[in-house]
């Protein structure tokens, strides 16, 4: 998940709010790093729950569904990640 959103606060006051703003290539490389930490529930001896394999297909398509990287990486931030 990559969230683009950054808070400073004062305390508890929120001073100011800014969002980062990512590449492609930034994204795909976290995309690698979060399919390859999850590769374990793939292995022949693992049963993946539709959730699982339904997000991983989501990963993938992410350049394919979305034409800007910030785009991406808000839907990501949005979706529900399995447990």
């Amino acid at each position: 998940m990559i969230n683009r959103k950054h808070q400073r606060y004062n305390g508890k006051e929120l001073i100011s709010e800014t969002f980062i703003d990512y590449t492609w290539d930034q994204v795909k490389e976290i995309r690698e790093e979060h399919l390859t930490k999850c590769d374990w529930r793939f292995m022949s001896d693992q049963t993946p729950s539709q959730e699982w394999i339904d997000y991983r297909q989501f990963l993938r398509d992410l350049p394919q569904q979305f034409t800007e990287a910030n785009e991406a990486c808000d839907a990501w931030n949005e979706y529900a990640i399995p447990q």
